[in-house]
C-alpha cells in the first residue's frame, strides 16, 4: 500500500476504489483469480446445465478469461505508474524522453507534488561529463623542466601524444586553461595561476606566441588565443595591453597578408583581443574587414554568409561555409557588445544567422553544415624565404553552429521570419552532434594522429554548457 503523504509531505490523494481492486487482483495473481472464478461457477451452475462436461467447460473458460483480464489490467496500471514516475523525473539520455541522441530534453515547469519528486531525481549527464573531463586533464597534466624557461606545467597540443614528459605548448596550455576556467576548478589538482605562469614563460623572445610547428615568430591567431585565455584568468591588464599592441602592429595586410585574408584568423584575433584589449584601436578595423568579407549565396536566398577567405583567391568565387559563417557570427556578436555596431554590421550579422537557419538538410543532427573540416594556412617562412610555413587547421563545425545559434539575437532573428521551430530543431540537432563526438568527457577527431586535441574538448564542452544554460528554467 502507498503511504499517507507524498514526497513533499502533503497528504496523498486517495487511490480510486477501482484502481485498488484491480491492483489487488494483480497482486493476487491471474492464476489464483481464474481458479477462484472456476470454483465459484462449478458450485453455482445447476447440475442440469447440459451435463457435467458443459458445466465444467463453461467454468474453465470463464476462469481463464477472468485471469487474463486481471493480468492485463494489472500490467496496464503498472505501465501507467511507470510513465507517471518518468514524467516527474528527468528524461533519459536517448529515445523519446531524452531528445536527440543523448541531449536531455528540456525540463518542464513543475508544480505542487511533482516538485518533490524532481528534487530527488538524478542530475542530467553534463555534471558527470564535466567531472570526467577534469579528471582526465588532471591526470594528463605535464610538468616539464625547461633549461631556459624554467618549470612548465600544461599540456601539449593533444592528449594522445607520445608517453613520457612532453613539453607543453602555448596552444594546448591555453585551451587547457580555458577548460579549467570553464569547469570552475573544483579542487587544487589544476591551478589556473600555474598555467598562467607557464603561458608567460612560453612567450617568444620578440613577443607573442606561435604554434609548435610555426617556429620563432609570433603569429596573431595563436597570440590572440593565449591573450584571451590569460585575460579570462585575470592576468595583469597592462601586460596584456602591451602584448596586444605588438600583435596588432604585426597584423596588417602589409606584414600579414595571408592571415588578413582568412576568416578563421581574423575571427580568432578579434575574439581574443576583445577579451584582452577591449580598447584596442585595431578592433573596429578587424570588425569592418570581417563585415566587408561576407559573400552572398544564391542557393540560400542570396543571404550573406562567409567562406574560408575574406577576399576571393585570384578572382575566383568564395564558397559559402557553415563553420566560417558561425565563427563570423560569434565574433561580430561579441564585437557588437563591446564596440557597438552600425546598421550595416548588424544587418550582415543577422543575415549570417538567417543563412544558417536556411540549411536544406533534412536531419539537422547530421546535415552537411555540421560536417567538420579543415583548412591550410600558408605563410612565407620567417627565416627561409624559399620555404613556406604550413599550418593545418581543423574546425569543429557542430560546436561553432551551436554557439552561433545561441548568440542573443538568434532567437529574435528566427522569430522575425517565423522560424522559431527551425531554430530550436537546428540547435537541438547541432548539440546532439556535439555530444556524439565525445567519449567520457574528451572529444575525438577520428581518423588522424593526435586524435584528442584539447581545442576540440574545449569547444565541445563550452558549447554543451552554453546549451545547458539556455535550457535552464528556474524552479524546473
Amino acid at each position: 500500500m502507498r503511504g499517507n503523504t507524498d514526497p513533499t509531505g502533503q497528504p496523498a490523494p486517495p487511490e480510486p476504489p477501482s484502481g485498488r481492486l484491480v491492483a489487488w487482483l494483480g497482486r493476487l495473481g491471474p492464476a489464483a483469480v481464474g481458479y477462484a472464478v472456476f470454483q465459484a461457477l462449478v458450485g453455482l451452475l445447476p447440475d442440469g446445465l447440459f451435463g457435467d462436461t458443459a458445466r465444467y467447460s463453461l467454468a474453465v473458460v470463464s476462469g481463464l478469461g477472468t485471469g487474463v483480464s486481471a493480468w492485463l489490467a494489472g500490467a496496464l496500471l503498472r505501465a501507467r505508474a511507470a510513465a507517471g514516475d518518468g514524467e516527474d523525473g528527468e528524461g533519459s539520455e536517448g529515445g523519446e524522453d531524452g531528445g536527440l541522441d543523448g541531449v536531455p530534453a528540456q525540463r518542464r515547469a513543475l508544480t505542487g507534488g511533482t516538485r518533490g519528486a524532481a528534487e530527488a531525481a538524478a542530475p542530467g549527464p553534463l555534471p558527470g561529463l564535466s567531472a570526467a573531463t577534469y579528471a582526465t586533464l588532471a591526470d594528463r597534466l605535464t610538468v616539464f623542466d625547461d633549461p631556459l624557461r624554467g618549470r612548465l606545467a600544461g599540456w601539449p597540443h593533444a592528449l594522445d601524444e607520445q608517453p613520457g614528459p612532453v613539453r607543453p605548448t602555448p596552444t594546448g596550455t591555453a585551451y587547457g586553461l580555458h577548460i579549467v576556467l570553464e569547469l570552475g576548478m573544483p579542487d587544487g589538482r589544476l591551478r589556473a595561476s600555474e598555467l598562467v605562469e607557464t603561458l608567460w614563460r612560453l612567450r617568444l623572445p620578440e613577443g607573442g606566441w606561435a604554434a609548435r610547428s610555426q617556429g620563432v615568430v609570433g603569429r596573431p591567431e595563436v597570440t590572440a588565443l593565449v591573450l584571451g585565455a590569460l585575460a579570462r584568468a585575470g592576468a595583469d591588464p597592462r601586460l596584456l595591453a602591451a602584448e596586444a599592441e605588438r600583435c596588432t602592429e604585426r597584423f596588417s595586410r602589409e606584414l600579414e597578408p595571408a592571415g588578413m585574408e582568412l576568416t578563421h584568423v581574423v575571427t580568432t584575433v578579434l575574439r581574443g583581443l576583445l577579451r584582452a584589449a577591449p580598447d584596442s584601436p585595431a578592433l573596429p578595423l578587424l570588425r569592418d574587414a570581417l563585415v566587408d568579407g561576407a559573400v552572398t549565396d544564391p542557393a540560400r536566398g542570396h543571404r550573406r554568409c562567409w567562406g574560408s577567405r575574406l577576399t576571393p583567391p585570384r578572382g575566383r568565387a568564395v564558397a559559402p561555409s557553415a563553420v566560417h559563417t558561425a565563427q563570423a557570427v560569434v565574433a561580430l556578436d561579441r564585437a557588437a557588445r563591446v564596440l557597438g555596431e552600425d546598421a550595416n554590421a548588424r544587418a550582415t550579422r543577422e543575415e549570417g544567422i538567417r543563412w544558417l537557419l536556411s540549411c536544406p538538410g533534412p536531419a539537422h543532427d547530421g546535415c552537411d553544415d555540421l560536417e567538420s573540416g579543415h583548412e591550410t594556412v600558408r605563410r612565407p617562412h620567417p627565416v627561409d624565404a624559399s620555404r613556406h610555413e604550413v599550418l593545418s587547421v581543423r574546425h569543429f563545425s557542430a560546436a561553432w553552429v551551436v554557439r552561433a545559434l545561441l548568440t542573443p539575437d538568434a532567437p529574435a532573428v528566427a522569430a522575425d521570419e517565423e522560424r522559431e521551430a527551425v531554430w530550436q530543431e537546428m540547435l537541438s540537432g547541432s548539440a546532439a552532434s556535439v555530444w556524439r563526438q565525445q567519449d567520457n568527457g574528451i572529444w575525438t577527431w577520428d581518423g588522424v594522429d593526435l586524435a584528442y586535441p584539447l581545442w576540440m574538448t574545449y569547444q565541445g564542452l563550452s558549447a554543451l554548457r552554453a546549451h545547458a544554460v539556455w535550457m535552464y528554467q528556474p524552479g524546473a
